[in-house]
């Protein structure tokens, strides 16, 4: 009769001096892990209490955060080495799991968690008001006109980030001068969009007439004879204009996404269209465009979600007044200014439930381009 034997029989049984050895490896690895921990918690403790900024105290929070981090997993992986090889295979993903999810429900999940509570109460968090905050985000009449805003950024913003990153995409890989042209339309991008409100407020400044006139818009209309405009201030045609700055910013983002995509467009594809008679045009729309679909969805839905929570170039420009207040600069102006925490934490809560479709759609999408 033939004995058969199970994967436990072929392990090698490890010696007593290996087991020893083991054993002193995880003491040692739990002791490091240990100090780690306390020393990076005194080290929190320094700089939360720190009342200046010096070199001394950039240096140790340097120190004290890559290094800590960097001693934590050194400390981590030799614990885990020492486990039993069928242990430590299953435990030591996590060495690497952990910490980032850690930090995400530290400073992400908890504080969501603290404002959807706030949220119930009154301005001052002492009495309990169950959906009345909710109830007045929808009916005040500031807030009405923040989510006016928010859909006119949705839309238009959306919309011309996305047609012009197209558009230039295509007519950059066809010209001669493309990393020139491409380099232009992408330069914004290193500037961040409260110094590129910066700037175009110097675009839109405004001056009484017979003054100089500093900024450009009006100093070309004022050359042919057309009065100065207060183009902050031009209701309803301000809220174009603001978005003008974050479709200067963006659409270089764009634009390098659609362009890696048009050049992974077999040139196979588009040559046996155009052998069929089908003009540039035609194998535009129905060639290229359902074979770069799937990118086309997810710069969409990308800078849709900055439109949602649009606040920095409102904030810079126009501070929200004149017709101009979005979701986020009345959350800012409620929870900030006005102190109440109640009201400004179910704007909040309201603006998370309205992004949150758009970022798991995304999120879809890269999946089925295996981005993940």
């Amino acid at each position: 009769m033939i004995q058969q034997t199970s994967e436990a029989d072929k392990r090698p049984v490890p010696s007593p001096a290996a087991g020893a050895l083991l054993t002193g490896q995880f003491l040692v690895g739990l002791l490091g892990l240990a100090v780690t921990l306390g020393l990076l918690w005194l080290g929190f403790i320094y700089l939360r209490g720190a009342r200046e900024t010096s070199v001394l105290n950039a240096v140790i929070a340097i120190v004290w955060g890559v290094g800590g981090v960097g001693a934590l997993f050194v400390t981590g992986n030799t614990v885990i080495e020492s486990l039993p090889p069928y242990w430590r295979d299953r435990v030591r993903p996590f060495l690497f799991f952990l910490p980032g999810v850690g930090i995400l429900f530290l400073f992400l999940m908890i504080p969501t968690l603290i404002t959807l509570y706030q949220s119930f109460f009154n301005n001052d968090t002492t009495e309990f008001v169950g959906l009345n905050n909710y109830i007045a985000t929808f009916t005040d009449r500031s807030m009405l006109e923040s989510f006016r805003n928010n859909l006119i950024w949705l839309f238009l913003g959306t919309a011309g980030c996305v047609v012009l990153g197209l558009l230039i995409a295509v007519l950059a890989d066809r010209s001669r001068f493309e990393v020139v042209a491409k380099a232009i339309i992408f330069l914004p991008m290193a500037i961040s969009l409260v110094g590129a409100s910066v700037i175009w407020r110097f675009m839109y400044a405004y001056a009484p007439p017979g003054q100089p006139q500093i900024g450009l818009q009006n100093a070309i209309i004022t050359a042919f004879g057309i009065p100065p405009q207060s183009w902050l201030t031009l209701q309803p045609w301000n809220n174009l204009f603001l978005i003008l700055v974050m479709i200067w910013g963006s659409t270089g983002f764009a634009m390098v996404l659609f362009s890696a995509a048009l050049k992974g467009v077999p040139a196979d594809i588009t040559e046996a269209a155009q052998v069929d008679g089908a003009t540039e045009v035609q194998t535009f729309f129905q060639i290229i465009i359902p074979y770069i679909q799937g990118t086309i969805l997810t710069v969409t839905t990308t800078i849709a979600i900055g439109t949602l929570k649009i606040f920095d170039v409102v904030y810079v420009m126009t501070g929200g007044q004149y017709g101009t207040s979005v979701v986020g600069t009345e959350f800012y102006r409620q929870f900030f200014t006005n102190r109440n925490f109640g009201y400004g934490s179910a704007i909040a809560i309201v603006l998370f439930i309205a992004i949150s479709p758009v970022i798991v759609y995304n999120l879809r999408q890269l999946q089925k381009q295996e981005g993940f």
